[in-house]
């Protein structure tokens, strides 16, 4: 896989593929997280005299055209101000006036197309609209890494028209996932948060054959307890899943992998701001109630297997930490991750992000994923179609 700095890419048009579907409220991008991590491959093309012509996508557009709740303008003006310097939107994707702003870059200069998915063409791979996005560069940079898993036009059709190279995010993202995967400094924790089990059961099954340490919260612990034979009381559970939790907490008994569950938990009756709280014993929760946080036992249980890790992958929160009164469990946990400097430490997914940024620790981890889906099917073992594409893969 060729990076980007082995390019020539002086006076050239690089077509430059990131993920900045970021969230958008009243036309301000309210988390630029990824936005930020991409700015290092920019920076290097603009220093470069590259003409930069971003292309990138956001939401879930009908695919029949433009559509302004879908629009680019807001993270064309974000990435403008970061880079302090003007970056134009096209009207459009492919057509002339497109074709007229593409003539009209000059070197350092940065243009975004707009939103890829306004053409269907995008998510259907279309060879016809990867050859019309193709032809507007000379080169491309494929720096998205949270799209990786997508067999998208822009993500790999354009990779047969055009010498390909990956920019530096993409590059650090793979290396990592695959370094911590295959070399891991142990005790090596990982920690699996979020609501729904059958979302990472392939992942957890994949790091039982890896990890020292499993750490499993949120709401898809209960899967777990059922497993178990704990009564959970009205608290989420897939039981369709039950029988798969049963077998890999097996798995992970035979692999003498520690597996933790939650030791107690904060119930309530209902999720809202105001409702009354209680910690119960996972042994006794009541039957009118839901787990909705790990209790004051499970974050000393969690926090002192964190605090011996030496590798730690966090995935998903502990309780619904929208809410302050379920916000201690995953709050204890991005403390145990951030005070843990001989570790580490790899966050990935949008919550855990979100939690390591709304809790101020962003500074004191060692690497902070932008990919969602990718990472998890990096996780799960499976090759992604945009890393493929880049030749990372090969022998």
């Amino acid at each position: 896989m060729r990076l980007v700095n082995e390019a020539d890419v002086a006076g050239k048009r690089v077509l430059l593929r990131v993920d900045f579907n970021v969230p958008v409220t009243d036309g301000r991008v309210t988390d630029d997280t990824r936005i930020r991590a991409v700015l290092p491959t920019i920076r290097y093309l603009i220093d470069n005299r590259a003409r930069v012509i971003v292309a990138a996508h956001q939401g879930r557009p009908k695919g029949e055209g433009y559509e302004r709740a879908y629009t680019l303008a807001p993270i064309a003006y974000a990435l403008g101000k970061l880079l302090r310097q003007d970056v134009r939107l096209t009207h459009d994707i492919l057509g002339k006036q497109t074709t007229a702003d593409v003539e009209a870059l000059g070197d350092g200069e940065v243009l975004m197309l707009e939103n890829l998915r306004f053409d269907a063409g995008e998510k259907a791979n279309d060879p016809a609209f990867a050859r019309g996005i193709a032809e507007l560069a000379d080169v491309y940079v494929n720096d998205a890494f949270a799209a990786a898993h997508r067999a998208h036009a822009s993500v790999v059709g354009v990779v047969d028209h055009l010498p390909s190279y990956a920019g530096f995010l993409m590059y650090r993202e793979l290396e990592t996932f695959s370094r911590m995967l295959a070399r891991p400094e142990r005790p090596f924790v990982a920690i699996l948060g979020g609501s729904k089990v059958s979302d990472k059961i392939k992942v957890i099954d994949k790091l039982i054959d890896t990890v020292d340490v499993l750490i499993i919260g949120g709401a898809m612990c209960f899967t777990f307890l059922l497993a178990e034979g704990y009564a959970v009381g009205t608290s989420r559970v897939e039981r369709d899943w039950v029988g798969r939790a049963q077998d890999l907490l097996k798995k992970a008994g035979e692999r003498n992998v520690r597996f933790l569950l939650p030791i107690d938990l904060v119930v309530a009756d209902a999720v809202a701001d105001d409702v009354e709280t209680a910690i119960c014993d996972v042994v006794a929760i009541p039957e009118g109630k839901m787990g909705l946080d790990i209790g004051p036992g499970t974050v000393t249980l969690y926090s002192e297997a964190i605090a011996e890790a030496r590798t730690v992958l966090w995935n998903g929160p502990m309780g619904v930490f929208e809410i302050d009164a379920f916000a201690n469990g995953t709050r204890q946990v991005a403390t145990a991750v951030a005070m843990n400097q001989k570790a580490v430490t790899i966050i990935g997914g949008g919550d855990s992000i979100a939690a390591i940024n709304k809790f101020g620790y962003n500074d004191l981890v060692t690497f902070i994923s932008t990919g969602g889906g990718a990472a998890l099917e990096l996780l799960e073992g499976r090759q992604l179609p945009g890393a493929a594409a880049l030749g990372y893969y090969d022998e």
